[in-house]
């Protein structure tokens, strides 16, 4: 209990407050109330708009990508990402369980199955091994992709999740994809400025989806953004998610399935200037998460850090407890004296609507499920 006092005590001296403390709350110190004015007196406030443009011109230069669409949400970026890369109805993508479940409703949205595969401790991250073990087991390469053995249906992509900003093992992981034939579509909607051998995620793999959900580290209120170095993937993108309309002065005319997933561009105008703040924003987490290290190595508990040649974005920091008996305690005594803590999700495997999908023994997911709680990670 000594413990969590001290930690209360410290976080409240992090965010100079007695009042409650969220688990990550935006900031808004730069041009954003500019940008959105400018944006409403130019009338300009839908999807069309030079916001619009600008937003993903910006996550182009940060991500050093050839394209981005910015889109409604990030659960709309990875639907569509799914589609560009391949997934069509009755297919298979390989993904993990320990993961928001956006993650597993873009591949249903896609009337695709999610195959659910463990994770690895340290990245908490799908593991290239147990997708290695999987295929393995149950691939079956044929001259137009990879099959599932036990199922029959094709597996058209695999879809990591970079937890807490936490990047996978990509380079053993698009080995083994590469090798079965198999797309990776990242989901990196936690991890904008986080890198992986000094790429940033999501331009490894095909193609990615990024999330501006009012608690992510950039917020525009809700906003997503498809991003690829697959030019002609990534026009497409654009295409798809402004309903599939052909190019026409005043006419309508549409050729395929669309979505109107356009983001609006008073959205736009906030996302933008939240973008000219993230080098500063990530600063400021990277000293909080140091800080955090170094109280948490005098109290004996294992607070998760950035691995060897990897710079992570530290979204949301969390510290590794002994037992879910522990983890339990230490959720219940924080949140008590009004500091937000949380667990990780709950499985996927353990939702209804996921319970009946394929997956393998998940013993590293369920022992993070135990163990792993979040805490306050706010820009201070």
């Amino acid at each position: 209990m000594s413990t969590i006092n001290n930690l209360v005590s410290f976080i409240r001296d992090q965010y100079k407050t007695e009042k409650f403390i969220p688990l990550h709350e935006p900031r808004f110190r730069g041009n954003e109330k500019k940008y959105v004015l400018d944006t409403i007196d130019s009338t300009f406030v839908s999807s069309v708009g030079a916001y619009v443009d600008k937003f993903e011109v910006l996550m182009q230069e940060f991500t050093n990508t050839q394209k981005a669409v910015a889109v409604v949400n990030g659960t709309a970026s990875l639907q569509v990402a799914l589609r560009l890369a391949g997934v069509k109805e009755g297919d298979e993508v390989l993904t993990q369980a320990l993961t928001f479940i956006a993650t597993a409703n873009a591949i249903m949205y896609n009337q695709a199955h999610p195959v659910f595969l463990d994770v690895d401790l340290d990245t908490m991250g799908l593991s290239p091994t147990a997708v290695s073990l999987f295929l393995e087991e149950y691939g079956d390469l044929r001259d137009d992709g990879c099959y599932n053995k036990s199922t029959g249906r094709k597996i058209s992509a695999c879809m990591p999740m970079h937890t807490f900003g936490f990047p996978v093992h990509l380079d053993e992981l698009l080995e083994v994809c590469n090798q079965w034939q198999i797309p990776v579509v990242e989901d990196a909607a936690e991890s904008l400025g986080s890198y992986y051998k000094g790429q940033h995620t999501g331009s490894l793999g095909l193609i990615s989806g990024f999330s501006f959900n009012g608690n992510k580290t950039v917020t525009c209120g809700g906003g997503g953004a498809i991003v690829t170095n697959n030019l002609e993937l990534g026009i497409h993108g654009k295409y798809l998610t402004t309903t599939a309309k052909k190019p026409h002065p005043y006419e309508f005319f549409h050729d395929e399935l669309g979505y109107n997933y356009r983001m609006p561009n008073l959205n736009a105008a906030l996302a933008c200037a939240q973008l000219e703040e993230l080098e500063g924003f990530l600063l400021d987490k990277r000293n909080l998460a140091t800080e955090y290290d170094e109280f948490f190595t005098n109290e004996g508990v294992k607070f998760r850090k950035e691995l060897p040649n990897t710079r992570t974005n530290y979204w949301l920091m969390c510290v590794e407890l002994n037992n879910k008996s522990e983890r339990d305690m230490f959720l219940k005594a924080t949140n008590e004296q009004g500091i937000m803590t949380r667990p990780i999700w709950a499985l996927m495997y353990r939702l209804p609507m996921y319970e009946s999908c394929q997956r393998d023994s998940q013993k590293n997911a369920e022992f993070l499920e135990e163990r792993i709680v979040n805490i306050p990670s706010s820009v201070r």
